[in-house]
């Protein structure tokens, strides 16, 4: 993945990182704790068994494009006493589903689910954003589940390799060639750049919530990038390490679409995956030999500081983010 990124760093035009910019930050967040998140919350699934798995999966399956694209209003719902948005609000819905009683677990509801079905799961301030895509998404995935794996994600990931990589038969591997709304990559000067954002996130979360149990566990988590998105660019442009050309900066701020697979969002993500993974390697030369840490909790630092600010993102029409 990070070998696919090397000819977009080289010929940018819209995206620079500040290596000096790097090491400056690096030497504060070196001594931070940047933990290893478990994924626990009011908003995620409480207990801790083989069906957690396919909560996960069904989460990051839909864990794409929150904003409504013409009005710039975030989806936010209120759950357990709380307004939650984004993300976060997104996985209370279906936290809320399954308190009524809702099977958003099972792989044949879920291959048969209604427009009108996600309407009621995902009522909130707005409509969610490209709900007919999702419907779409959940319709692969549940009849790949009933078909194949007895409805659940759980017999997934008893299956073969828990290495990322493994000739082609890693778990990430299978995961974006088994459920292909996974999958994700752009072509960049006829060339293809790999993201894989939402396998790699699903697969974190549940090396995270899972490993301790025993239930599921990585054994090349180190090999994991950041999550491409829309919040790994923007921390990194607030804290300095991005430079946008000037015509990307003005269309990020007045909130102007950026094309899906066009140079610029292309090199926003590859950039994000690129500057994330320097900032962890001058982070771990830092760190003692016991603390070293994986590129994703540098990424969960940067969504936990800068997911919630004002400030505008870049925003594109896509399911991969």
């Amino acid at each position: 993945m990070l070998e696919s990124l090397k000819p977009v760093i080289a010929a940018s035009r819209f995206v620079q990182t500040i290596p000096e910019k790097i090491a400056e930050h690096a030497d504060y967040m070196a001594y931070e704790e940047l933990p290893l998140p478990e994924w626990r919350g009011m908003n995620l699934i409480e207990e801790d068994t083989e069906r957690t798995s396919t909560f996960f999966f069904v989460g990051n399956s839909l864990n794409f494009a929150f904003t409504d694209f013409e009005r710039h209003v975030v989806f936010q719902v209120s759950y357990r006493g709380r307004i939650w948005w984004d993300a976060d609000a997104m996985m209370a819905c279906l936290c809320r589903a399954l308190d009524e009683g809702r099977p958003i677990l099972q792989g044949d509801f879920l291959a048969g689910i209604s427009r009108k079905d996600l309407e009621e799961i995902f009522r909130g301030n707005i409509e969610m954003p490209m709900l007919d895509e999702r419907v779409g998404i959940l319709r692969e995935v549940g009849a790949r589940l009933a078909a194949k794996y007895q409805g659940q994600f759980h017999p997934f990931l008893r299956q073969g390799s828990r290495r990322l990589y493994d000739r082609g038969e890693g778990i990430l591997e299978r995961l974006v060639r088994e459920f292909p709304s996974f999958y994700d990559a752009s072509v960049y000067d006829g060339r293809q750049v790999i993201f894989h954002k939402r396998a790699q996130l699903l697969l974190y979360m549940l090396h995270g919530r899972l490993s301790a149990k025993g239930l599921f566990g990585l054994e090349d988590p180190e090999r994991l990038t950041a999550f491409a998105d829309y919040i790994v660019p923007l921390a990194l442009r607030l804290m300095g390490i991005f430079r946008y050309a000037p015509a990307l900066e003005e269309k990020i701020n007045r909130r102007q679409l950026i094309p899906r697979h066009s140079p610029e969002e292309v090199e926003l993500r590859a950039h994000s995956l690129y500057a994330t993974t320097l900032l962890r390697q001058e982070i771990n030369r830092r760190r003692p030999p016991d603390r070293q840490i994986i590129t994703p909790q540098v990424d969960s630092r940067l969504w936990t500081h800068f997911h919630a600010t004002f400030w505008p993102h870049h925003l594109t029409v896509t399911t991969a983010y």
